[in-house]
């Protein structure tokens, strides 16, 4: 079977010497650029690959850009076949525990037109917390070719987004946690709140205690209830720097609802112009 949401550590670790098969460790903390590449050569999962969040899953900061623009696709798309992934390849990506960072490069392969792609549910500490094998060898997985077939549908961009933000036709989802989106705190953006006429969806409510991420029929439910009336197709998600805003798009996929679209600038797009409108407090009523 093919997995396109997410894989326990149970279905993972007899597939691991899978030629078809190619693992992807993207754990990052945004408060030390170092840290993934540290705790990966210190020990990964058999096999896994390593991207970086800022050198490989994002480009360089541009003004206007916000603080993850997309790499150039094509460019990504050939270091895929660089690590070994093809077209036919199944990846699984995986973190420290929320799937947060690993569901970026979810996002990025669907992006691409592979939806081959799954996320390991609970990440590192649920691999470790079960006693799956580890090892601190660097792979030297066999080229192969990627070819990059964008699915424009899957994002929006920020001069589509000023067009449609205020329409009853589209729902924005902030991903961040309430007190960012309701701008009683910021600690990072220069700007605190919200763009107007968004709901909030934390990211963490997707999870249950253990970080695996909670059944589908309550995520549905969840999430169902976040969007109102707006069908989930017509959904639009950011979050800070349109990374976690991934997760609710990947708790999307899990609960089997139809995708909506990610706004990859986010707010720290959002917010670099003054001119743009700012929204604070809770979610107010939509009409």
């Amino acid at each position: 079977m093919d997995y396109t949401a997410l894989i326990s550590p149970s279905a993972l670790e007899p597939r691991l010497q899978d030629d078809g098969w190619a693992v992807i460790d993207c754990r990052h903390q945004l408060s030390d650029a170092a840290y993934g590449r540290r705790v990966y050569a210190e020990g990964h999962i058999p096999g896994a690959r390593f991207a970086h969040m800022d050198e490989t899953l994002a480009a360089p900061v541009t003004a206007g850009s916000g603080r993850h623009p997309l790499p150039d696709m094509e460019r990504f798309a050939g270091w895929l076949g660089g690590q070994g992934v093809g077209n036919d390849t199944q990846v699984i990506a995986y973190d420290d525990d929320s799937g947060v960072m690993a569901a970026r490069l979810w996002w990025m392969l669907r992006y691409l037109g592979h939806g081959k792609v799954a996320v390991l549910d609970g990440g590192m500490a649920g691999w470790k917390r079960e006693r799956r094998p580890m090892e601190d060898r660097v792979p030297a997985p066999a080229p192969a070719t990627f070819s990059a077939r964008l699915d424009e549908g899957a994002r929006i961009s920020l001069e589509d987004l000023l067009g449609v933000y205020r329409s009853t036709g589209h729902l924005l989802v902030d991903a961040r946690g309430a007190e960012r989106f309701e701008g009683k705190s910021e600690p990072i953006d220069p700007v605190a709140g919200h763009i107007p006429g968004a709901a909030n969806r934390p990211f963490m409510a997707n999870l249950a205690g253990d970080g695996t991420f909670l059944p589908p029929t309550a995520l549905k439910e969840q999430l169902l209830a976040a969007f109102g009336s707006a069908p989930p197709e017509r959904t639009i998600h950011y979050c800070g720097s349109g990374v976690s805003a991934c997760h609710n798009l990947l708790a999307m996929a899990h609960a089997g609802l139809p995708a909506g679209r990610l706004y990859v600038g986010s707010w720290s797009q959002w917010c670099a112009d003054p001119a743009r409108p700012v929204e604070t407090g809770p979610a107010q009523p939509r009409n």
